[in-house]
Parts: structure tokens; sequence; C-alpha cells
């Protein structure tokens, strides 16, 4: 059985994981233990913590396996400036000197940083490199339930690639198809991601969320897409798709569009992130979601064409657009769609690692044989746990008071009745997710029927802007109850519409109305999980991968006869998820949360020294 470490860094979002015989054993993104969201640095606590979860030292290592290959993006560098001469001269003086110190050397760096974990003999120690797709591929594919399936990959730019069709069988990958930089779909979408005043890496789930406030059949929208289509992007019949590079700045650049240029092809400026959000905004973000997800689904239709298979996996940070996802479900091109839930670049470190097993040592490929239809992630809760004795140190280092309780039932009980008379709960459980996904591990928990739900979670919890929505977690026997979900949608990466049965009727004006007295409009019996368009991001929860969530949900649901509860990240904006009781109990201090659950241990706000001092306790973050 091959010990295989992968790591994915220097560019953002780094991430280690570590799997033993094809088994995922642990995995977790960088940021979680420094703090610092979407780090590029090299993830040396992660490594750490893989390393002490699997109880292996360096030396027992069969691999370290890097995701992506930087000759292969050095070479893409040096073509891309070379074309585009002279332009991007300033771009390019930054960029060569990064990489003619850090990136060419990366095996030698990739050895110096180890050493500062601990020591190990170097001849012995065999470091390899994973191209960047086939990390994306292979972490979606190998750890689907899938025997074989059409493999689609879609992200920024990896080493030239920017989307790949693949198809996998057994311990097999064979590269199909792919687009080449350029030419990128999540390029393209990350340009009206900044374009619309949201960072870039970051804020493209913003842009999703801001979508919906769009009127689709607006004739503005409709004028946007005609000039999307025209002026940016030729898309093709099989989903591939050419930028007009004259509007674009990404390729040499340090901008990622042509800001003049784009003011005179929609109208308007470029917002700035503290300008408020107009009609119009809204309208473009419906646009190019529109555009993306017609993208999608042509490609996955070629997927499907060449492939010939019944099964899609799918990776790459556009496999996170949750609202592609839902309306590729609903195409019925595939019998099932598995998505890996890390699906950008700290994936890239487990499909790595799952690469080399399976495709450099010929290892025989790991099913969930306890239940075959589900995959082999458990669950996603990859991270670190913490045990009673860490929990009740960090309460004496915190003055913090708590009750603990040592029965399981009355504790779900007792939560339960909290939410459902309206408080918000920070709950603390097990190990951490791995991927940007909260699922019930590392969450804020609220009574999604309150229609004052979702302002109290945005303004007063996390502290982001009004308009994002919520996602409901909903008992996995049930959902059929509230949403018209035919599938599994456990880690959060569909979009589906409430029935229509819980819906309320909107007035004859909805789409005249403005942003914010759209948002506060009630539009079903569960308002804080409904978004604009009767959409809502599922998270299905099931007792077997998480019997403790799956048991307070239950508790609700025979409390208030409903199964579901709204389901947000635990964090604050610009923070990454929590990952310590610590980090945990800070953030609870920090914000008008009221109760905090971490593990079996319960804290009431008002019951805590100094509850009424938030700043006390506020770090600050930068703006997401």
């Amino acid at each position: 059985m091959k010990k295989i470490l992968g790591i994915s860094a220097f560019y953002h979002d780094s991430a280690a994981a570590i799997i033993v015989g094809g088994k995922v054993i642990a995995a977790a993104q960088e940021e979680r233990f420094t703090r610092e969201k979407h780090t590029p640095d090299f993830p040396k606590n992660a490594v750490e913590y893989c390393l002490q979860e699997a109880g292996f030292s360096l030396d027992e290592l069969d691999a370290v396996v890097f995701y992506d290959k930087p000759f292969l993006k050095f070479e893409r560098l040096l073509e891309t400036y070379y074309a585009f001469a002279p332009k991007g001269f300033l771009s390019f003086i930054k960029a060569i000197p990064v990489w003619l110190n850090e990136k060419l050397f990366l095996k030698k760096l990739l050895y110096d940083h180890l050493k500062e974990i601990q020591t190990f003999d170097k001849k012995k120690l065999k470091i390899l490199f994973s191209e960047h797709h086939l990390s994306h591929a292979a972490s979606a594919f190998y750890v689907s339930p899938f025997k074989s399936s059409a493999i689609l990959t879609i992200d920024g730019v990896g080493e030239w690639s920017t989307a790949s069709i693949a198809y996998g069988e057994e311990g097999n990958i064979k590269l199909l198809k792919e687009l080449d930089f350029p030419h990128s779909v999540g390029l393209l979408y990350s340009s009206f991601t900044y374009f619309l005043g949201f960072k870039v890496n970051s804020g493209e789930y913003k842009l999703m969320g801001l979508a919906p406030y769009g009127d689709p059949e607006a004739e503005q929208t409709k004028s946007f897409i005609y000039t999307i289509k025209k002026n940016l992007v030729d898309i093709k019949e099989d989903g591939s798709i050419w930028l007009n590079q004259k509007y674009f700045n990404y390729a040499t650049g340090l901008r990622m569009v042509e800001d003049h240029k784009w003011k005179k092809l929609f109208g308007f400026a470029r917002r700035d992130d503290e300008n408020d959000l107009k009609q119009h905004h809204c309208n473009l973000a419906i646009a190019i979601q529109l555009v993306t997800e017609e993208i999608v689904i042509k490609m996955a239709i070629e997927a499907k064409r060449i492939t010939n298979s019944d099964y899609l996996c799918m990776a790459g940070g556009v496999a996170l657009n949750c609202v592609a996802n839902g309306k590729l479900l609903r195409e019925k091109i595939f019998k099932e769609i598995y998505i890996q839930p890390a699906a950008g670049d700290a994936g890239g470190s487990l499909g790595a690692a799952l690469a080399v097993s399976y495709m450099y040592f010929d290892e025989a490929r790991v099913y969930n044989t306890e239940n075959p239809d589900f995959d082999t992630m458990s669950g996603s809760y990859l991270g670190p746990d913490y045990s009673d004795k860490e929990i009740e140190q960090m309460c004496r280092f915190a003055k913090a008071v708590y009750t603990k309780n040592l029965d399981p039932t009355k504790m779900y009980e007792y939560v339960a009745s909290k939410i459902a008379e309206g408080y918000v709960v920070g709950w603390f459980q097990g190990r951490m997710e791995f991927g940007p996904r909260a699922l019930g591990n590392r969450s804020i928990l609220g009574d999604a029927r309150n229609p004052e739900m979702q302002k109290k979670l945005n303004l007063k919890i996390k502290y982001r802007e009004g308009f994002r929505p919520f996602a409901p977690s909903v008992l996995a026997e049930d959902v059929k109850d509230y949403f018209n979900l035919d599938s599994d949608s456990p880690y959060m990466l569909t979009v589906s519409g409430v029935n229509e049965a819980r819906r309320k009727p909107l007035p004859v004006n909805f789409q005249e109305m403005d942003l914010w007295d759209k948002l506060y409009f009630e539009r079903s019996d569960l308002q804080s999980v409904t978004h604009l368009d009767f959409s809502a991001r599922i998270q299905t929860v099931h007792k077997a991968s998480n019997p403790r969530y799956w048991s307070l949900i239950n508790a609700f649901k025979l409390q208030t006869g409903c199964g579901l509860l709204i389901n947000t990240s635990f964090n604050v904006r610009g923070e990454p998820i929590v990952c310590t009781p610590y980090d945990a109990f800070r953030c609870f201090m920090g914000t008008e949360m009221d109760f905090l659950v971490i593990n079996d241990y319960v804290f009431e706000k008002t019951q805590q020294l100094d509850w009424q001092n938030k700043d006390k306790w506020m770090l600050k973050f930068k703006k997401d």
C-alpha cells in the first residue's frame, strides 16, 4: 500500500492531502491554520496535520506529488508574452523574477519547505509532478462511485489547458480533448467578477449570488448577452470558446479587462467595491451566468458524445458554480453526475496524490464497499478534530463558561429548541470539512422559516453583503418535501427550485422593484433560504455520513415539523472557516451569535464574561 502526500501551493488555496493504498486519509487547506484566506503559501501546517493524522513520517512516504508542472507553466508564460509583445512588459518584468527564483526550482523549494517540517533522507524521498487538469480529473473520478465515466474539468488555467474532457475507467484516465489558454471559461467569468466590483478568485460566489437579482427577460439583459457573444466570446457547438483578447488584459497585464473598452461595450464603468449595486449590475450578472451555463452544457453534451458514458465527474473552479450544475442535472444528459467537493485548486492536492497512486504505482481502485452508491470522500470530513481535553484547555485559556451534555439526545433537543426560538447557533463537530463549503461540522445554523434570519445572519453574524443567499441543510429522506431535486446533493453543489406549493406569489411589478425590496419580499414559507428566482443551494444530510448533524436536524423536525436548517460557514467576511475550538469561540464572541456548540460542550453568549464587548474578540480580515 503506497503512502502518498499531495500538495497544491504557490497560486491560491494551498492545501495538502494524504492517501494510503488509494484510500483518502486526510486533507486540509492551509488557510484554515494560518487564518489567511486563499493563502498561496506552502501548506506547512496542512502537511504536518496530514502526516500526523496518517501516522507517518516523511521518510515513510512513497512519494510527494505537486499538483501541476511548473516547466509547462513557464513555457506558457514565455510563449504568451512573446505572442503579445511588446504589450505586457510591466507584467513580464514583475512575473519573470518570481518564476526564475521560485517556480523553476520548485523541486528544491519543496525539499527546503519539507525540511522545515522534519528531517528526511533526500535521496529516498521521491517528488513527482502531475499535470494540473489531470489532478482535477483524478480528484473527482477516483473518489467517485463510478467504475467508468466521462470527466469534465473547467477552471481558469492550469499549465496550458483551461478545460478538458477525459474518460476514466477503473485506474486509468485518458485525456480526449482540451481547451487552451488564453481562451478560458473561468477567466471569462472572473473578468465579470472583476468588472462588477468583486475580488477575483474569491468573489465569483458573489457574482453567482447576485445573478438572480437580474431580470433574464429584460431587454437590457438580452442586449448584454448579445454584446457578450458578439464582442467577447465566440461559443462553438462543442462548448469550446474563443475569447477576443482585444477586450481582456489577463494574458499579459495586471488587470482582468480593458476597463475603458468594457465601459463602452456595456454603457457603464467598472463598479468600485464600495459603490451601491444597481439594476444594470444585476442584469449583467445574470447575463454572464446564462452565457456560462450555455457553455458548460455544451461541453457536457460534447463529453457525452465522445465518451458515450452514462456518468460524468466534474472538477475545476467552474464546477463550483452550483447554478450551472443544477441546470446540467435538469438537462439529464447523464444518468448521474459527481462533483468533487474541493473542486478548486485545493482539491488538486488530493487529485495529484490519487493520480500517482493509480496511474504511476498502478494500485487497485478503492470503492465505498459499505455503500456502493457513495463516494470515498468520507463526506469531505477530512480535516482535524479535537478531543475533550483540548476543548477544556481552550475554555480555561479563554475563561469560557460552558455546560457539557452527557446525553446527546437531550443536547440535540435543547439546541434545536433554541434554533426554533430564533437564536443563531455556531455548530462545531468532529473533523473539519475539506473544500469551500461548511457541511455541518463547522457551520452557523438558523431557522429557515424565519423571514428575518437572512438579514440577521448577513449583517450581524457574517458582516457581509446583505444580498448574499443562504443554503438549506435538509434531511436526505425529506428533500422532495421542499425542493424539486431528483438526486443527492451532499456537498451543497447543486441549486434546485423550491416546491411550487411552498412558494408565494410575486407582485406583477417585482422585476421593477429595487434590489433590497426584492430581497425582503416574502417568497416562500422557507423565506431565508429561498433566493429571488425561487431557487436554493441544497445540502442533503445523510444519517450514515454525519449522524450528529442529521440528529440535530431531525430533533428540529420533531419539534417544528420542518426537516431543514439554514447552514452557512462558520466564519465572518474575509475569514477562512474556523478550524480550532478557539477559532470558533473567538468568532462566537466577536459576532451576535447566541449559542456555540463544540462537540458536547454548549456555550451561551449571555453567560460569558464581558459578553457585550465584541470588539475585544473580533479580528480584522481582508475584504473577500
